[in-house]
This record gives C-alpha cells, structure tokens and sequence, in this order.
C-alpha cells in the first residue's frame, strides 16, 4: 500500500496544483519513483490511497501503467490519516501481510527482502540510526515498546514503568508491513487515526517489531530543499 492522500503543505506552492506524489525530484515523480522500485523488486499489485488532486494521480497511473496491478482506495470525502487509510483500504490487500510505503520517502532500502525478514511477526517497522527527535523505543529482542520526542520528552508506551534510557532507539522510516490478523483491533478505533498510535497500543500484545536497514540511506521530501 502507497500513502499518497497528504496535502503536502510543506511543499507548497507546488502542491497548490499537484499532488506530493506527482511532484518531480530528478525529472521524475515521487510516484514513478516508487513504483519503479517496487516493481524491479517483484511487487505486482498495490492500492494507492488518495485525496489531494485524486484525479491527477489516477490518470497519470493510467497513462503510466509502470507493469504494476493498481487500486486506488478513495479518500476524497475525508482524510483518514494512516491507520483509517488501511482500514479504508483493507477490502482491496492481500490476505497475507503487505508492504506499507510513504509515496515521499526515497531510499536504497532492499524492500524484497525486508518483506522476506518480517515473516513472523504481526508487524514489522523499518528504523534506522538516522538523526530525528522523534524516536521509537525498542527492547533488546527489537519488539517495539514506546515513542518518545526527545525534545519534549513526551513518552507513549502501554508499560507504565518504561524506562526510555534503557531501551534502543531509533527513527522510523515510513516503510513497514503489517500482518491482516491485526484488522481485528481496528474497530476499537475512531473513522481517523494514525497507524503509529495504533501500533504502540498494541505492542505489549501483538509482536510489533523493528528492523535496522543496516546502510539506509533515505530521503524524505517533505520540504521544498
């Protein structure tokens, strides 16, 4: 599944006329992009959520069909932030676990494998050491047990006695799988929700793991430099 709904504010003006997903970095869109990638790494179906501009993505996929089975999960009435997405969505994936990935995030990220690597668990979430004040905080077995901003110091963790210092931190990548066994838990959750709160609810229950892309090097094209 490809997030392709934002508003991309941070890249306006571009994105006053277009969405994030067609604007072009190196003579190509974000989309094309990933598509490209997902395809020479034997991915054959993926559903694209969108809103902003929902018409152009839908007919730039039609003129360019890039070898991939597209779906498209119609958010234009309301935005549903990433976890009302992939319950928006969930009719349209696979039975088994599927790949998650930010239409604006660029990297050298081996998808196939990691795909591969998260057999196992209910969800998997690529980290890495890159810098970011927002961390995610994993015990020694790599399965995830809180969110911490080390600039406000705000922890989210279902473990009241969490100690952050103890545990591995790292930077979310926006690139995860997740397994459909946990679609059950989505009826606890309002029409709009984001995903990482759901996961973080749910990781003293369910194995939600991290993996560190060893070399990761990522891009995430939020801002017009």
């Amino acid at each position: 599944m490809i997030f392709a709904a934002g508003l991309g504010t941070r890249l306006k003006p571009l994105t006053d006329s277009m969405p994030k997903a067609l604007v072009e970095v190196d003579g190509k869109p974000l989309l094309q992009h990933l598509l490209e990638k997902l395809r020479c790494q034997g991915c054959r179906e993926a559903v694209i959520n969108v809103h902003h501009f929902a018409d152009m993505i839908e007919q730039w996929c039609h003129v360019h069909p890039m070898g991939i089975d597209i779906r498209f999960s119609d958010e234009r009435e309301e935005l549903l932030e990433t976890g009302g997405a992939i319950r928006h969505a969930s009719s349209l994936l696979a039975d088994g676990p599927f790949l998650i990935h930010n239409v604006d995030i660029l990297s050298n990220a081996d998808l196939a494998r990691f795909y591969r690597q998260s057999a196992g668990a209910q969800a998997m979430l690529m980290v890495s050491e890159r810098p970011s004040r927002r961390r995610l905080l994993f015990n020694d077995s790599m399965r995830l047990v809180g969110w911490t901003n080390l600039d406000t110091h705000e922890v989210k963790s279902p473990f009241p006695s969490l100690c952050v210092e103890a545990c591995r931190s790292y930077a979310f990548s926006g690139i995860h799988v997740m397994n459909p066994h946990l679609f059950s838990y989505f009826s606890q959750w309002p029409r709009r929700f984001g995903i990482m709160d759901f996961y973080l609810s749910l990781c003293d229950r369910e194995p939600i793991m991290g993996h560190v892309e060893e070399g990761l090097r990522l891009v995430d094209v939020g801002k017009m430099e």
